[in-house]
C-alpha cells in the first residue's frame, strides 16, 4: 500500500465545483498531511460559496467501477465517505468497504450543505444507518446529522453525549459529534467511544469561512489514521488543522467562504 512514506488515503464523496468542500477539500487535506489522495466521485455538484445550483448523482455502476479500480491497484491505508447522494450508492459503498476489509473508515454522514441544500436522499438515511455505521471506525455528524440519525433533538453537550452513545449502539466504533452549530462562543466537539467520552473545547473562530469544515475535519482524521495514528491521537490533530485552516481562510467568494488547506500540519508522533 505505497512506498512506506506516502500513504494512500481515499475519499468517496461528491465533487464541489467551488473547490471548498467535497473531494476537492479532501484531496487538499490529504496532501497537507503528506498522503497520496485517491477519489471515488459519487456526485457532481454545481456550487460556489453562495449555494448549490445543481446535483448530478453518478450512476452506481460508475461508482462501483471506481471502487473496484482502487481496490485492485491502489488500496487505501484509510478512507472516508462524504456525500453519497442516493441509497444505491450507499449500498454499493458499504458492500465494497466490507468486502475489501477497509477498517480505517471514517463516515462523514453528509446530508445538508453549509448553505442548507439537501445532499442525501431521504431513503438513503436508513441505509446509511443500517449499512455504513457498523463499518465506521469513526462517524463525524454535526448536530443536525446526529439528530437525524438518532431521532432525538441534539442541542447541547449532554445531548451530544447521548447521541454518541446511541450511534455506538447502532454499531459505530466511535462517534465524534461536532459542536459547530452550538449557540455559544465556546464550542465543544465530543468523541464518544465504548470506554471514554473526550471533550475538545475551543473558542468559535469569528469568520464566515465555514464552507467545507466538516469535509476537511473527516479528511484530516482519515489522513492522520492513514499515517499510522490511532483515533484518539488523530482527532485533536484534525480539529487543530481545521481551526488553523479557518484562521488562514483566503477570503474568497461572497458567501460561506472556503478554508485555506495549505496550512502547516503538526501531526505529532505516529506509529
Amino acid at each position: 500500500m505505497g512506498d512506506g512514506t506516502h500513504r494512500i488515503a481515499l475519499t468517496i464523496a461528491g465533487s464541489d465545483s467551488g473547490g471548498g468542500a467535497g473531494i476537492q477539500a479532501d484531496l487538499k487535506t490529504f496532501a497537507a498531511f503528506g498522503c497520496f489522495g485517491t477519489s471515488v466521485v459519487t456526485a457532481i455538484t454545481a456550487q460556489n460559496t453562495l449555494g448549490v445550483r445543481a446535483i448530478h448523482a453518478v450512476p452506481v455502476d460508475i461508482v462501483a467501477a471506481q471502487l473496484a479500480a482502487l481496490a485492485e491497484d491502489l488500496p487505501p491505508e484509510a478512507c472516508k465517505s462524504g456525500m453519497l447522494a442516493t441509497r444505491e450508492i450507499v449500498e454499493k459503498v458499504a458492500s465494497v468497504i466490507a468486502t475489501s476489509g477497509w477498517s480505517r473508515y471514517v463516515l462523514d454522514p453528509v446530508m445538508v450543505s453549509t448553505s442548507r441544500d439537501t445532499l442525501l436522499a431521504d431513503d438513503a438515511v436508513d441505509a446509511m444507518r443500517a449499512l455504513l455505521l457498523p463499518l465506521a471506525a469513526c462517524v463525524t455528524p454535526n448536530l443536525d446529522e446526529a439528530e437525524r440519525l438518532t431521532g432525538f433533538a441534539v442541542h447541547d453537550p449532554d445531548a451530544m453525549v447521548r447521541a454518541g452513545r446511541a450511534l455506538l449502539d447502532l454499531g459505530a466504533h466511535a462517534v465524534l459529534i461536532k459542536g459547530g452549530h452550538l449557540k455559544s462562543d465556546i464550542l465543544v466537539d465530543i468523541l464518544v467511544t465504548a470506554d471514554t467520552v473526550q471533550r475538545y473545547t475551543r473558542r468559535r473562530v469569528a469568520t464566515n469561512a465555514t464552507h467545507g469544515t466538516g469535509c476537511t475535519l473527516s479528511a484530516a482524521i482519515t489522513a492522520a489514521m492513514a499515517n499510522g495514528q490511532q483515533l484518539h491521537d488523530a482527532v485533536p490533530v484534525a480539529i487543530e488543522y481545521v481551526q488553523a485552516a479557518m484562521r488562514a481562510a483566503p477570503g474568497l467568494g461572497r458567501g460561506q467562504g472556503p478554508l485555506w488547506h495549505g496550512v502547516e500540519v503538526d501531526q505529532g508522533s505516529s506509529s
